[in-house]
């Protein structure tokens, strides 16, 4: 990128990062469907290519705004934008919700996959706050809780693939149970077009989510907010786009359990982007740097995927306005973590 590039004025920075956002946004939309076709192409699983297809590729914006701002030493940027990633797709299941109006999100689309990458979820968050509160040392400058993480990711999609495979129980089936059907037409399509397809458009996504860092630092110093303030509630907010769009996309599809596990097993992979990010940050452990605000997000996003849990599990029907009871706490956790990172 230009050297020149840092040196834009505070409109035209914010002018680039509006094109950004719909660049990822119209991307993450065409997305939903290829991944919802390779899904049926490759007999992955809605799940698990809601987790590795969908969940990772919609994530790359987010990472690589997160790499990138570690790598420029903006140690607080590249944690906040993976965080606060976290918690906006939480709530952006929670606005999918609303789209479905025939029963709760929770209730039709039922997967132990989903429940799976939920507890997973939850482990690597809390292995976050072990990285935070050990010793500060650091091994060619990566932290040990780094390894562990992306350990613990590849074993857990792993046990997530095996309860799908060999499931120890089932949910109740109900009328308002989906069971995603692959369409007819899906085995006509070229299995190799749909691949080229799909890496296009995370090319797209990669790209413009190191143009969107850019324009987000120079936000962030015109501005005055602070780095947790903008990686929270900008940085993160755009590169989490494709979730949304894409988790819509799939309940209009009728692909319930890919708009769930898109947003549950993205979560899972957004943790990855502190692990990279304290690789790409030379200065020492990225976890002994931080703010209390990033903390705080961490906390609230355990407190989310709980509830959301806890969702997933009771599958309560009805809804009240279009949205479960367990979809409303998720908003308002949300948005009191926005009101205290803007205190």
């Amino acid at each position: 990128m230009p050297l020149d590039f840092l040196t834009l004025s505070l409109p035209l920075a914010i002018e680039i990062f509006i094109a950004c956002a719909l660049i990822i946004g119209t991307a993450g939309t065409y997305l939903a469907g290829v991944a919802d076709r390779l899904a049926d192409r490759t007999g992955l699983g809605e799940a698990i290519a809601g987790a590795i297809l969908l969940g990772a590729t919609t994530s790359l914006p987010g990472i690589v705004v997160s790499v990138s701002s570690a790598w420029q030493g903006q140690p607080e940027l590249a944690m906040s934008n993976g965080l606060g990633g976290i918690a906006v797709q939480t709530a952006f299941l929670a606005l999918a919700d609303l789209t479905y109006r025939r029963a709760n999100l929770e209730h039709a689309a039922p997967s132990i996959g989903n429940l799976m990458q939920s507890g997973l979820l939850v482990c690597l968050l809390a292995l976050l706050l072990v990285g935070v509160y050990t010793p500060p040392v650091a091994f060619f400058g990566v932290h040990p809780v780094t390894p562990l993480l992306f350990a613990g990711y590849l074993y857990g999609l792993a046990k997530v693939r095996s309860a799908q495979q060999h499931p120890m129980w089932s949910p109740t089936q109900t009328k308002e149970t989906f069971a995603d059907e692959p369409p007819a037409s899906s085995s006509q399509e070229s299995l190799s077009g749909l691949w080229l397809r799909f890496v296009l458009l995370a090319a797209v996504l990669a790209v413009t989510g190191l143009v969107l860092e850019r324009a987000a630092t120079v936000i962030g110093d015109e501005t005055g907010l602070s780095a947790t303030a903008v990686g929270a509630l900008l940085t993160a907010v755009v590169t989490s786009l494709p979730e949304l769009v894409t988790s819509i996309a799939a309940v209009r599809r009728g692909a319930l359990t890919l708009a769930v596990s898109g947003i549950i097993g993205g979560n899972a992979f957004d943790t990855l982007f502190v692990a990279a990010s304290d690789i790409a940050y030379r200065d020492g452990s990225i976890y002994h740097v931080v703010s209390n605000q990033v903390l705080l997000w961490i906390a609230i996003t355990i407190v989310m995927t709980g509830v959301m849990m806890l969702g997933l599990i009771r599958r309560e029907e009805q809804n009240w306005g279009g949205i479960g009871f367990e979809s409303a706490i998720i908003l308002m956790l949300y948005a009191l973590g926005g009101v205290l990172v803007m205190i």
